[in-house]
């Protein structure tokens, strides 16, 4: 049968089946297709409520929307706009920069430089292992630490204060292999030029570049900066489209000048660190003051820590231990009580002493000479560091008036210098004292004192008899740097304490120039320093563990001034602990003296006050000028 005749059977009163030409037509038509135009629910009408319907849950939703927008841009505007800002307004730190800190000539003593803080975006981070593992080394961390840091998602740090080197060839990684999601930001970090050699005066900062030791602790509020900021607009790769509001200027720290001289603060270490090896020493410090001025120009530890290594070391190890430590200074107080007595009268320089037989015995404590001397006036009781003439002198003082001169010297109580940690010493009121305490503490044990307090103390000496004032800020206006006369060298004096009259401080003077040479404690120190006169003082003091003082540990002092026909300088040593079979500090301490001396008036441009020529001819140039 055709499809004409199904359909004609199956649809016998569709009207206008069989007047349609076209529909006769339709031999290839399928009864189904017919079947589905001729259903009853298409030919019914659709009731006037549903279109209604239609039309109203229209309107319903065309006001839910007007509403919701009315919401939006009115009623919780800020809400919204808060919402848009925390996804694309990002308020931009500016970093200050750390102020300088410059030694007395200009030089860089510890500066700050921008270094990229690497971060990642992960949702844009993708990298095979081995790429992974080349970041992670070039940011120094290993492969796992490199995934640990990346687990948390989102745009996490990667490590701050990144080397320029690295950050260059991370990036180049990143663009040979199409890796995307580096965020870099800039971070000031310090740098300290002189590293090791003057870390102590300095100190260091920590991550965040704030000050934790030495002059960045101490001047943390001019030295820090104040960060400025900006408002930006960014895309969603977390570029910079366009700036939003005023830019707050960062405003940098403020530059410090020392009155430390790099070139000599280097010599110091030098020597104090030679001074250890050589002695198989603990440790060992020197310190330099100008003695007209009271400027600071060296105060050098070893050992020590590079500042630029953090983490890599202890933080004791930069503690300046030539102010912070204090401990007995042994035979380096004889002079201070020989001026107190020299001063009241009662004695003169060519007062005989009786120090027979090399023994005193005070309440049951007996107080001994190295070597047994006999009658010796006052000036060789210094030279030849006797502890029982010392004694005798000491003992025929008040207790009272010896422990004034002390105090007035700056013995227990801290320099009147800013600086952290600053040591006290050790100087029990006199009203305590016993009378082996008052005999004791004239040679210099009972009391306790800093390297950096002894160095102070001996510029009564260096300057007629007042004490100079400290600072380790250079000095305004700085008259006279460079080449130095007398006269200008005197116009630079800054005001003192008196403690003794200017006749006692030259008398004690000339005691300290013949206990550094031939028949004193330091035999060789004269012969030694090429150029130069010198006057100073040994102290090899027994080394306290504890209560009790532990036999074969000493401290080598050594305190003395230079040149002697009018001082500008004034140095101490003290070398903790040698245990390389020499002790004495005419062995250990005087030549470290010798040699700081030196060079710190060549590099002062200070005049040679004695004939080289005649010092070398006197005796053979002993090995260790060699290599001066």
């Amino acid at each position: 049968m055709s499809a004409r005749a199904i359909a004609r059977e199956a649809l016998p009163g569709m009207p206008g089946f069989a007047a349609n030409p076209k529909l006769g037509r339709m031999g290839s038509v399928s009864v189904k297709s017919l079947r589905y135009a001729t259903s009853p629910l298409l030919a019914s009408k659709t009731p006037p409520w549903r279109s209604r319907f239609v039309v109203l849950l229209v309107g319903v939703g065309f006001a839910v929307l007007l509403g919701r927008a009315a919401y939006v841009q009115i009623v919780a505007t800020q809400f919204f706009q808060g919402q848009g800002e925390k996804r694309f307004v990002y308020t931009q730190t500016l970093p200050a920069s750390r102020g300088r800190i410059l030694d007395r000539n200009g030089l860089v003593l510890a500066t700050s430089v921008a270094l990229p803080t690497v971060k990642v975006d992960t949702k844009l981070f993708a990298a095979e292992t081995a790429q992974r593992k080349a970041i992670a080394r070039l940011l120094g961390m290993t492969l796992a630490e490199f995934d640990e840091r990346l687990e948390p998602g989102g745009t996490v740090l990667l490590r701050r204060h990144v080397e320029e080197a690295a950050w260059t060839e991370i990036k180049a990684l990143a663009q040979a292999h199409g890796l995307k999601g580096f965020v870099e930001e800039r971070e000031y970090r310090r740098r300290y030029p002189e590293g090791e050699a003057a870390a102590h005066v300095v100190g260091y900062t920590d991550t965040d570049d704030v000050g934790r030791a030495g002059v960045e602790l101490l001047l943390q509020q001019q030295l820090q900066g104040h960060k400025g900021q900006r408002t930006v607009v960014r895309d969603r790769l977390g570029r910079v489209v366009e700036d939003v509001g005023d830019i707050a200027m960062p405003r940098h720290g403020s530059d410090i000048t020392l009155s430390i001289d790099s070139k000599i603060q280097f010599d110091a270490w030098k020597r104090a660190r030679d001074a250890v090896i050589a002695h198989n020493a603990k440790a060992a410090s020197v310190v330099v003051l100008d003695s007209a001025t009271g400027e600071v120009l060296a105060m050098a530890n070893y050992p020590g820590a590079d500042p630029n290594k953090r983490g890599s070391h202890a933080a004791s190890l930069l503690q300046n231990r030539a102010a912070s430590d204090a401990s007995e200074p042994g035979s380096t107080m004889k002079p201070f009580t020989i001026a107190r007595a020299l001063e009241s009268k009662r004695v003169t320089p060519n007062t005989p002493i009786d120090t027979a037989p090399g023994r005193l015995v005070v309440t049951g404590t007996t107080i001994t000479d190295a070597h047994p001397h006999g009658t010796l006036t006052v000036s060789e009781v210094l030279q030849k560091s006797s502890n029982v003439g010392t004694a005798k002198l000491a003992l025929a003082m008040e207790r009272q008036e010896l422990w004034e001169t002390y105090a007035a010297l700056g013995l227990g109580q801290k320099p009147r210098i800013e600086f952290p940690h600053m040591a006290t010493g050790k100087l029990r009121a006199w009203k305590s004292w016993r009378p082996t305490d008052h005999a004791r503490v004239g040679f210099g044990y009972s009391a306790s004192a800093s390297v950096l307090q002894m160095a102070r103390a001996y510029t009564v000496f260096a300057r007629n008899g007042d004490i100079a004032p400290l600072t380790l800020i250079k000095r305004q206006p700085a008259e006279g740097d460079g080449v130095l006369t007398d006269a200008m060298a005197a116009s630079r004096v800054v005001p003192g304490q008196p403690v003794f009259s200017a006749s006692t401080a030259l008398q004690v003077r000339e005691m300290l120039r013949l206990a550094a040479s031939p028949g004193g404690t330091a035999p060789d120190l004269q012969r030694l320093t090429l150029g130069y006169s010198v006057a100073g003082k040994t102290g090899t003091a027994k080394k306290m563990v504890g209560t009790e003082y532990a036999d074969g540990k000493y401290r080598a002092w050594f305190v003395g001034l230079a040149p002697v026909s009018a001082p500008r300088i004034v140095v101490a040593v003290m070398v903790d602990e040698p245990r390389a079979g020499k002790y004495y500090a005419g062995d250990v301490a005087a030549p470290v003296f010798s040699q700081v001396v030196q060079n710190t008036l060549r590099s002062l441009n200070v005049a040679p006050d004695v004939d080289v020529k005649t010092q070398i001819s006197a005796k053979p140039v002993p090995a260790e000028l060699e290599s001066l």
